[in-house]
């Protein structure tokens, strides 16, 4: 690898994914560090934290008080709230 290549830990869909997954079903059980060392497949720390950055962003996840990352993301209610008429332009 050349001096000017970097590494920057670009996650794939499939880590991706796997990471929401694993998300959705211990929501709220651990905080950043600890759900890390417990996702199914190891990942670097780094590509972890891009996950974990754009999950925050797109808000399919939030980070509680103590610290414990919860799933909040839930499409079927965003479809009905963006379906209601009055948020419909008029």
């Amino acid at each position: 690898m050349s001096a000017n290549v970097r590494s920057d830990h670009s996650p794939t869909l499939d880590t991706i994914r796997m990471v929401e997954d694993f998300i959705k079903e211990h929501s709220g059980e651990y905080r950043r560090r600890a759900l890390w060392e417990c996702l199914p497949r190891k990942v670097m720390y780094q590509t972890f934290k891009k996950i974990i950055e754009y999950l925050l962003e797109s808000s399919k996840i939030a980070i509680d008080a103590r610290g414990r990352v919860c799933w909040i993301y839930d499409p079927e209610f965003t479809r009905w709230y963006l379906a209601r008429e009055d948020l419909r332009i008029r």
